[in-house]
Formats: C-alpha cells, sequence, structure tokens
C-alpha cells in the first residue's frame, strides 16, 4: 500500500489518499473501509444523451465520485473491493443522494475520510511497510543469482534480486571465476546490510544447492571481520544455512524448504526465548 497523502488532526479525524499496489493490500483496504466512512475514488458511470432530434443514446464517462459508505463487498477472486452508498458531492453524472458502488482496484488511487483509531493507524502502518512485521528473512541462492526476501505471517516480499555473469572455471584458468564469484557475493552481503534489520529480523535464512550457502556465508564472516561489521558480527549466531533446490524466488515455495524452514526457525525463535 502507498500512502500519498495524510491530514488528519489532533482528534484523529481527517482523509488519507492511498494506492494498493498488491494483493494484501486488498484485504487492508477492506479492513480499513467501515460503514459511515467516507470514499472517493473514480468510477465508470453509464449516461444518456439526448441529441438535437430527439434521439437518445447512451454512453460511458470516467468520473470522481465521492460517497457515504453503506455497504461492502470483497470479491476474493477478482481482488476487488465493491463499495456501495449515496452520493454526497456535486457531480454533473450523479445526483445528490443517488445510489452508486465504487470499486477499489490494484493501482486505483482512492481517498477515505474517516476516524482513525489506533487500530486502523496501525493497520495503515502495517500495510505501507510490511517489512515492520517481517520476523524472518531468507536468502536463495546459486552463482550469479540471488533473492534476499523479507518473509511475513501473509506475504514473501523481494527486497532485492542479484544477478552476475560469472565465467566458467577453465583447466588452470580458475582467477576470473573467483573473481566474479566473490564481486557478486559483495552484493549480497550489500543487500544484506541495506535490507535485513536485525533489530526486527529474528532470523537469516541463507539456502542454495551445494556448497554455496556455505562459501557466502563463510565470505562473509570474514569480510565482517575485515571491515568491522557490527551488524553482521553480533548477529551472525542468527544466521541459519539450508537446502533450496535453486537460487530462484520459487524455491521459497517448495514444500521440502518451507517446512524445514519453519521447523528451524520455530526452534530459534524457541530458543531466543527459553
Amino acid at each position: 500500500m502507498r500512502r500519498v497523502y495524510q491530514n488528519i488532526d489532533k482528534y484523529n479525524d481527517g482523509c488519507m489518499v492511498l494506492i494498493p499496489e498488491e494483493a494484501e493490500d486488498m484485504w487492508h483496504a477492506y479492513n480499513l473501509v467501515a460503514v459511515g466512512d467516507v470514499l472517493k475514488s473514480t468510477t465508470i458511470r453509464k449516461v444518456q444523451n439526448e441529441s438535437a432530434t430527439g434521439s437518445v443514446s447512451a454512453s460511458k464517462v470516467r468520473t470522481v465520485l465521492t460517497i457515504r459508505v453503506e455497504a461492502i463487498d470483497f470479491d476474493t477472486q477478482a481482488c476487488v473491493l465493491r463499495v456501495k452508498g449515496r452520493n454526497i458531492a456535486e457531480n454533473q453524472y450523479v445526483k445528490m443522494g443517488a445510489y452508486h458502488t465504487l470499486d477499489l482496484e490494484l493501482n486505483r488511487k482512492f481517498t477515505l475520510e474517516k476516524h482513525w483509531d489506533s487500530i486502523t493507524l496501525e493497520r495503515i502502518d502495517t500495510a505501507c511497510d510490511p517489512a515492520q512485521n517481517a520476523d524472518l528473512a531468507a536468502i536463495v541462492m546459486q552463482e550469479g543469482l540471488g533473492h534476499l526476501c523479507l518473509v511475513t505471517s501473509s506475504m514473501t516480499l523481494v527486497k532485492a534480486k542479484i544477478e552476475t555473469n560469472i565465467p566458467r572455471k577453465r583447466k588452470g584458468m580458475c582467477a576470473q571465476h573467483d573473481k566474479g564469484l566473490m564481486k557478486f557475493y559483495d552484493q549480497m552481503i550489500q543487500a544484506v546490510r541495506r535490507h535485513v534489520n536485525f533489530e526486527i529480523v529474528k532470523c537469516l535464512l541463507i539456502a542454495s544447492p551445494g556448497f554455496v550457502k556455505d562459501q557466502f556465508f563463510s565470505y562473509m564472516l570474514d569480510q565482517a571481520v575485515k571491515n568491522d561489521w557490527k551488524d553482521i558480527l553480533e548477529n551472525k549466531s542468527r544466521c541459519v544455512l539450508a537446502h533450496s533446490s535453486s537460487g530462484f524466488k520459487h524455491s521459497l515455495k517448495g514444500n521440502s524448504f518451507s517446512f524445514f524452514s519453519f521447523q528451524v526457525f520455530s526452534s530459534y525463535i524457541y530458543q531466543l526465548k527459553y
């Protein structure tokens, strides 16, 4: 969810302009809009036009409507939030007090005016920055390809995709391959330092086929010692190595990896608590 504009007074009354960008944002919107709120968005309205000869033709026009919410329906299949209410603002196509249904869709801006209590404000903060609730970070990688993801209870956010061309090993000529691999590892480390907040993230999973994860983890610790990166050194015990089928994002959804990750993460959180 992207928050474009906010104007809330000291009594927590006011409006926000929001743009849902992911399917999960529509669920947040469904929980934000309530009966009695004022909703403003663009819509398509069918209007009838009468010509000078008296003939009537129908056409569809795009207009902006402001309604007082009376009913809310969430279509999970189409990922559309349908909000019904009476028009409360002057409009050349819709009379005051006329009923209309606004369809809130992905990437369609809407303005919501209501009393914002602590629960709705917290939901807005969560929707606009879901990384604040990501207890688990995961790296899935293979030579030359890596994805850094933050995993929340409801979604997986790809924060960085690193793709580097690594020269193949040749007999007696491994220098170019090693140089390319170190460059790739350096980019992955910078992504970790930029996107993983260990004050929030409790566990960092590093997964790959073969021994790539082990080589990367060892290299990251060596660089942390060399450059005195305290954020890495103080949290190295939070890193857990696991196997994945590849470095593509879909490896996170593999049954074996997901189950193993869940077990490791649960065990780690239990150790932190007890």
